[in-house]
């Protein structure tokens, strides 16, 4: 690059030599940062395009992929669409028997469960059988008897118990879900998103029960009789397949087609993705995950039990106390990108003591390149003791 600097014939003194020298090297530094500018500018544009070329090209009607950790969206295929989820909802029939029953809780089958069509453990009426028991019949064999069974069994009738579907579905701030049966049978008013499903299944793979069945790849049940269906064969080929895999589930009706949500876990990182409508539903299913675990890392933004804020404190023995998380929080950026995050902090400025450690401080709301990806609580990390 040239750089042009018109002189005056009349000036050919010292100080103004000295001060054409100094414009120069004004000038020169001035274009040199805009040239670095520039460059760093071009090599966050070539990245984000050699990431955006590597998304996978998939078959499924919807689809999503996130963070199992953060909720962070990493893909998206109209993910907020109504689909026919057929027995992924089963996912959420389970999550709430692991977390409201007891697993060695024993349930009397009614006819009504004995009765339902479709996929089954081949229960019979009056039959006695653990929750365990249906709940991995359920969930390995998609035994649309179990999932009755279970629903009966905690909420009295199937009716009631979609009435608590919706409910949970509502408090996880899910708006595309409507359910009216525990085990995913065709209903016109029975339908969520692949966006609903991941973000259920993130809720349900925090708790232990949940996680321990969908990662098993065979279970024996603890039934009575010679005949009796004792041996359950995961269905869902991805426990079988795919490196690392932690679950979840399939589902197929006519209407719904192949829906599948598969949850893995590589170096500390745990991704679930969701094809709906897919022909072929594993292998788009490998290609999110393997998508996912390619072009992202993990970003630590705080460690458990670091202060990253502070309080006044009022009438304590301490005039401030420490804030923070009670667990590491990360999310997931794209690979090569300079991570754009911004946190914005919901604590009160000032506080009366006395303050106990790991009381409710507020939460902290993490965004990436301006768009939200999740919010966690905050707590007091010491006890400050009133004056």
């Amino acid at each position: 690059m040239k750089y042009f600097i018109r002189w005056k014939k009349h000036v050919p003194k010292p100080a103004a030599v000295i001060l054409v020298c100094l414009a120069v090297l004004t000038a020169v530094c001035i274009f040199a940062a805009a040239a670095q500018e520039n460059a760093k500018k071009a090599e966050k544009e070539e990245a984000q395009q050699t990431i955006a070329a590597a998304e996978p090209s998939i078959s499924a009607e919807t689809a999503v992929l996130i963070d199992a950790v953060s909720g962070k969206v990493l893909y998206d295929r109209r993910m907020d669409a109504h689909m026919y989820p057929a027995s992924t909802t089963k996912i959420l029939t389970a999550m709430l028997a692991a977390e409201e029953a007891d697993p060695e809780e024993i349930v009397t089958v009614s006819e009504n469960a004995a009765g339902q069509e479709g996929s089954s453990i081949y229960l019979t009426a009056g039959e006695k059988i653990t929750m365990k028991d249906l709940l991995y019949g359920m969930m390995l064999r998609s035994g649309n008897d179990a999932a009755t069974a279970v629903a009966e069994a905690i909420a009295g009738d199937t009716e009631t118990f979609a009435e608590l579907m919706n409910e949970r579905t509502a408090s996880l701030g899910l708006k595309n879900s409507h359910f009216v049966n525990p085990s995913g049978l065709q209903d016109e008013n029975h339908y969520s998103s692949a966006y609903d499903l991941a973000m259920i299944t993130r809720q349900a793979l925090q708790n232990d029960l949940f996680r321990k069945i969908v990662s098993s790849k065979t279970y024996q049940a603890e039934r009575k009789g010679a005949d009796a269906y004792k041996y359950f064969y995961n269905k869902n080929k991805t426990i079988f397949q795919y490196e690392g895999a932690t679950g979840v589930k399939i589902g197929y009706t006519t209407a719904a087609g192949r829906c599948l949500v598969a949850s893995a876990e590589r170096n500390g990182t745990e991704l679930i993705a969701v094809v709906l409508n897919d022909h072929d539903w594993f292998e788009d299913a490998y290609r999110l995950l393997d998508y996912g675990f390619e072009a992202f890392e993990r970003v630590v933004i705080a460690r458990a039990e670091t202060p990253l804020i502070s309080a006044v404190v009022m009438e304590g023995d301490s005039d401030t106390v420490k804030i923070g998380s009670d667990t590491d929080i990360s999310c997931l950026e794209a690979e090569g990108e300079i991570s754009d995050l911004s946190i914005i902090y919901d604590v009160p400025d000032a506080v009366k003591a006395p303050v106990s450690r790991w009381q409710t401080a507020g939460s902290m709301e993490i965004y990436s390149a301006g768009e939200y990806v999740c919010s966690k609580d905050l707590y007091y990390l010491e006890d400050i003791a009133a004056e």
